[in-house]
């Protein structure tokens, strides 16, 4: 298992490759990329800070890494996350995550970035023409997380 928060830029071939290099009990490798919009709310973005807590942030993360790898039986596990300063068009998030099957990679992969959008110790300010915004999870973004609860 591999989670990565970090300011510098990610190389998204190299971090799967990694993750499967050697191995043939893995199947399937599911990825996701996620990049700053340059739209936010209908305005133009000129930025997206995100900040976070060193080692709690991390923490946090291994722990839902960990969960989302004996939900599904899981093989792998990448998550890496930017911090500090970023300008639309640039990469944000990578979740990877390698299984014996691909449905246990797909649905691993959307857990872990449900997670991400919702509860994940990351707080974001968007700068757009207006002035400055507190970024704050969406309603739909709670609703995809709330298939995962076990109640």
């Amino acid at each position: 298992m591999t989670v990565k928060v970090q300011r510098e830029d990610f190389d998204p071939g190299a971090e799967i490759a990694r993750l499967h290099a050697g191995r043939s009990d893995i199947g399937a490798v599911v990825s996701f990329v996620g990049l700053v919009r340059g739209e936010s709310h209908g305005e133009a973005l000129r930025s997206m800070t995100l900040e976070h807590f060193p080692g709690m942030t991390e923490r946090e993360l291994e722990r839902i890494a960990d969960e989302a790898r004996a939900r599904w039986s899981l093989q792998g596990v990448t998550v890496v996350h930017r911090i500090g300063e970023l300008k639309p068009g640039e990469r944000i998030v990578l979740v990877v995550t390698a299984a014996a099957h691909r449905r246990a990679a797909f649905e691993a992969g959307e857990f872990l970035m449900d997670y991400l959008k919702t509860r994940a110790p990351f707080w974001k300010r968007e700068l757009r023409p207006s002035g400055e915004h507190w970024v704050e999870a969406r309603g739909s973004d709670d609703e995809a997380a709330a298939r995962w609860r076990r109640d």
